[in-house]
């Protein structure tokens, strides 16, 4: 049998190339373009079973592709849009025009696959209804990521630092407010390390009472102390030749500090109640809202345990420090909310958008969860509007957007103001405008403005 044809039409060629290495690796036979009219050519050539278009390209609209198949009264195969999470409503609408499927970048190569192989199973099944029951479904099929990585210059810092620690066993501390996500680091950095195919064991030390964190340390047997009426695993053990992740660290006491940075520096531990040693093997990444220095001048954190525990320092920034990133994850969020509450939100109103870019966000990542999650639950319509956030932010003072690119005379004058504006600061200008920036560099091109 011939190998099914795939055509790419995406114009980050980096990317292209790596999703077409991959998917010929799958068996595949891949052809890239970076533009519209590159793809109508191949298409009047050849037939393929499968397209895979970018939604903002160079020349037009990737969802332009599939119209001009439609005109050409082809046999229209499958076609997915990849879109970026900012882009997620256009992506709807591009499939009520017709496209089969979505998927958000930055995304996992194998749920891509997922969706290719169920695209083609619905091909061949006796069904005249195919693509309508492919629609209807998607947006609970569709795959979500539970952590997004940002593509803001702040994220990208961040995960270049990730990158470059996590193959070590250099022990990390995370410092970061609450809500920005600490725990999902640790797991990327487990995740990334040479102990991936070992345990993950995550400890909150803010939870843990004092007479009982030896125990959840170490573990105890059974009749060591009143209420021990079994033998426990400590973390030590559980996560052996793995990753223990001990959250909010600041909180342990001064006398289980000690405890902590005797096992650390022996790499031996001894469960309550026992005679006998145990060796541990694992790589400690710790997490901390605090600011530890201080406490250590206070006497309240053990200057050695800070320099065992803090071999190299991530910072992660606030969700307010991440921009380019809000929208992101905003769209993020609301694809998990619409798969737990079981509905079809497609997106949010522009003074929705609004608000979220210049609210300050003190919860971090974990508010804006459960700000959307709420929000998505007593939306009626299809997008979020304001009256459905929480009153502190609808009393958000939001002021009147002027950059809206809906009347083609004015486009010009409206994109030198948002420019001006911004200190000709392309992704600022961008956010003015309520457009993405590959769309401003195509519209800056158009009118000559570059």
């Amino acid at each position: 049998m011939d190998k099914k044809k795939i055509l790419i039409v995406e114009d980050d060629i980096t990317f292209a190339l790596m999703l077409k290495t991959w998917l010929s690796r799958k068996g595949f036979d891949v052809t890239h373009t970076g533009n519209v009219a590159d793809a109508q050519k191949q298409l009047s050539k050849e037939f393929y079973t499968l397209i895979l278009s970018d939604l903002r390209l160079p020349d037009q609209e990737g969802i332009t592709l599939l119209s001009w198949l439609k005109k050409q009264n082809k046999s229209i195969p499958p076609f997915i849009i990849m879109t970026s999470y900012a882009d997620i409503q256009s992506a709807v609408q591009a499939m009520k025009s017709g496209a089969s499927d979505y998927i958000a970048k930055p995304f996992n190569p194998e749920a891509l696959l997922i969706k290719i192989n169920e695209l083609y199973q619905s091909e061949t099944e006796p069904s005249g209804n195919n693509t309508q029951k492919l629609k209807s479904g998607t947006l609970q099929a569709e795959y979500s990521p539970r952590f997004l990585k940002g593509k803001s210059e702040q994220a990208r810092q961040l995960h270049e630092y990730i990158r470059l620690v996590a193959p070590t066993d250099m022990s990390v501390l995370i410092n970061g407010a609450s809500g920005t996500g600490k725990e999902h680091i640790a797991q990327e950095i487990h995740q990334l390390s040479k102990r991936n195919g070992k345990p993950f064991i995550a400890i909150d030390c803010g939870a843990i009472p004092r007479e009982l964190a030896a125990s959840e340390f170490f573990g105890h047997i059974k009749g060591s102390f009143t209420g021990a009426l079994a033998d426990k695993t400590g973390a030590f053990v559980a996560a052996q030749g793995g990753t223990l992740f001990l959250d909010e660290i600041g909180n342990l006491s001064y006398e289980v500090q000690i405890q902590l940075l005797r096992a650390l520096q022996e790499r031996r531990i001894k469960p309550i109640g026992s005679n006998q040693e145990i060796a541990v093997d694992i790589r400690l990444v710790t997490a901390t809202n605090e600011n530890l220095e201080e406490a250590i001048e206070k006497g309240n954190f053990r200057e050695d345990l800070y320099h065992r525990i803090n071999e190299f320092t991530l910072r992660i920034p606030t969700l307010k420090e991440r921009q380019d990133d809000i929208l992101l994850f905003a769209n993020l969020f609301l694809d998990q909310a619409n798969q737990e509450l079981g509905k079809q939100i497609t997106g949010f109103s522009s003074e929705c958008t609004s608000v979220f870019l210049q609210y300050n966000w003190p919860g971090n990542l974990r508010q804006m969860k459960n700000v959307i999650k709420r929000a998505t639950l007593l939306a009626t319509n299809d997008y979020i509007s304001l009256s459905d956030l929480p009153p502190e932010m609808q009393e958000q003072t939001v002021p009147k957007v002027s950059m809206s690119l809906r009347n083609e005379s004015t486009e010009k004058n409206l994109i030198k103001e948002a420019l001006e504006k911004a200190g000709n600061n392309k992704s600022k200008a961008a956010r003015l405008l309520q457009i993405d920036r590959k769309t401003l560099y195509n519209k800056l091109k158009l009118y000559g403005l570059e």
